[in-house]
């Protein structure tokens, strides 16, 4: 059974009553970011077509029994803490088309190589109490850092999913922490995890928690704006908790889609676009693979990797010298190698704190993960990996049957080397070892594997590329204006009336829809009766932007 094949649909009366079946927009991609888009368009009343490549909808947001009958495997990702926290899905209001979330007993659990274990909680105390038992002083610290979270999380979420420049949000931000306030905040945006941890903790339970999380993206320990990924995602597990769809990460996906659909909008699977058709500097239509030519009234918008929308569905020719050398030093993230079990009991772990956390993290201490990164940046495959474990029936009871678990995990290997299968093997190898000094006997539990190298990854879902997940490097140099090029910083492109909806956009990867409401807002801001000054001041600032002259 697959959790996101889901049915087509379109608005039975619009259409019929035109004189002909031009959409106003279509969107490239059904995935979480493309599905938002297409939402929030129909709601503003849009005649919106979803044009997606493979059978499912969801890109990265898919649940199948892969492995065997009554296993729910979580494909790509597994756990929503941005999800529960975004704004824009929230406003989407998805309980009634499917939604349902549910919470392990605990958020997350760090176990260290000597089996010792940091656990972060939704009770903040108890979160304190796990932190102190590395040094006494440390769960006053964590209640601190917690506390000056809560003054700020409402204006800092709202600024985070908001087009850049995000005025309102940041002065409500500023009002909330003064002029002090906002200098240490902004200290800490451009931190490295490693030494927030040696400011604020004595102990290595609280820095291993947030440099754990940092590493959900890419940052490593000592780069710049880990401290606040790390802090920020921490806490937001803290307050929200890292939840899951009940039935499989596909249920967010289906939700979506029938929302969208319920809306009057039309999903079309297995219609990959090959090409969008400019006329002018205008994006017009999108031609798919068999050579049927869509046209769309007012625009385009592509839930879709930057460089492939960039360089193979428009093409370098069409767009400024200046802006595709800029896409040529555009940096992925590290591949993903996931691998994910069907297991006959739970797993048998020597930490007791690791029973009942959802997410659990371990390979590696802070020094460990300071050596993987570097291996990493270094294009060698990790001795060490750190890992990402996810227990998902101890999550969602209905992920498989009473007494086993459904539970995947997922390290990365490094870029611009060839992957090739002994690597991954050997790695896989290396991952249940090291499961196996802090579960002994999970091998024995195994009753199914399924691995999915990042060639696969890329082969189920495209805009993989090389299996990264991130839709591009979290990295400080391609953040914010950086992302996906220097400038950019948010849906519009070169090419008028069309839109990037996907994770290379800002506010980046994560499943929380921002860059596809991002993406549906420029698109509904364009087509606005705007003033005709303020229209052609935009296209100045593109035009001067990308110039070629110096």
């Amino acid at each position: 059974m697959d959790a996101t094949t889901a049915p087509t649909g379109s608005r039975s009366s619009d259409r019929a009553g035109r004189r002909d079946d031009t959409p106003d927009a279509v969107v490239i991609g059904a995935g979480h970011n493309g599905l938002v888009a297409a939402n929030l368009l129909a709601d503003a009343g849009w005649d919106v077509l979803v044009c997606e490549a493979t059978a499912h909808v969801g890109g990265a947001v898919r649940s199948a029994e892969a492995i065997m009958p009554g296993y729910v495997s979580d494909l790509f990702s597994a756990f929503y803490p941005l999800s529960i926290a975004s704004p824009i899905l929230n406003s989407l209001d998805l309980q009634p088309h499917g939604l349902h979330w549910t919470h392990s007993p605990t958020v997350l659990a760090h176990v260290f190589p000597d089996d010792r274990c940091a656990v972060l909680s939704r009770d903040v105390e108890q979160t304190a109490e796990s932190v102190s038992a590395f040094a006494p002083g440390d769960g006053a610290a964590w209640r601190k850092l917690s506390q000056d979270w809560e003054v700020i999380r409402e204006p800092l979420i709202q600024a985070l999913f908001s087009p850049l420049p995000a005025l309102l949000p940041v002065q409500r931000l500023l009002r909330k922490l003064g002029v002090p306030g906002a200098l240490r905040l902004a200290r800490m945006a451009a931190q490295p995890v490693r030494r927030m941890g040696e400011e604020l903790f004595d102990g290595a339970g609280a820095p291993m928690l947030l440099a754990g999380n940092a590493l959900h993206s890419d940052l490593p320990p000592e780069g710049a704006g880990s401290a606040l990924y790390g802090w920020l995602l921490a806490m937001v597990g803290q307050s929200y908790g890292f939840p899951v769809p009940v039935g499989g990460a596909g249920r967010l996906a289906e939700a979506l889609a029938s929302r969208f659909i319920a809306a009057g909008g039309e999903i079309r699977l297995n219609s990959a676009v090959t090409e969008v058709e400019l006329q002018g500097n205008i994006a017009r239509a999108v031609r798919l693979a068999g050579g049927e030519r869509i046209r769309a009234r007012r625009a385009i918008l592509a839930d879709v990797a930057a460089p492939i929308l960039f360089t193979q569905l428009v093409g370098p020719e069409h767009l400024p010298a200046r802006f595709v050398s800029d896409l040529e030093n555009f940096q992925w993230d590290m591949p993903t190698l996931k691998v994910n079990w069907a297991l006959s009991q739970k797993i048998p772990w020597t930490a007791p704190g690791a029973v009942g956390a959802g997410t659990v993290h371990l390979g590696v201490d802070l020094d460990g993960l300071t050596q993987y990164a570097a291996e990493l940046a270094m294009r060698r495959a990790p001795n060490q990996p750190f890992m990402l474990l996810g227990q998902m029936t101890t999550a969602d009871p209905s992920r498989s049957p009473q007494g086993t678990e459904s539970a995947w995990s997922y390290t990365h290997l490094p870029s611009a080397t060839p992957i090739t299968a002994e690597m991954v093997e050997a790695h896989v190898e290396r991952m249940e070892r090291t499961i196996e000094r802090h579960a002994p006997g999970f091998g024995e539990l195994v009753s199914g594997r399924l691995v999915q190298s990042p060639a696969a990854l890329e082969q189920e879902n495209p805009s993989l590329v090389h299996g990264s997940v991130n839709g591009g490097t979290a990295q400080l140099h391609q953040q914010l204006v950086f992302r996906p090029v220097p400038g950019l910083g948010g849906a519009s492109t070169p090419i008028d009336r069309l839109y990037l909806a996907g994770a290379s956009a800002h506010p980046g990867g994560g499943v929380h829809g921002g860059p596809g409401s991002n993406a549906a807002r420029a698109a509904l801001r364009r087509d606005a009766t705007l003033g005709s000054g303020r229209r052609l001041a935009i296209r100045a600032v593109m035009k001067r932007l990308y110039s070629d002259s110096p």
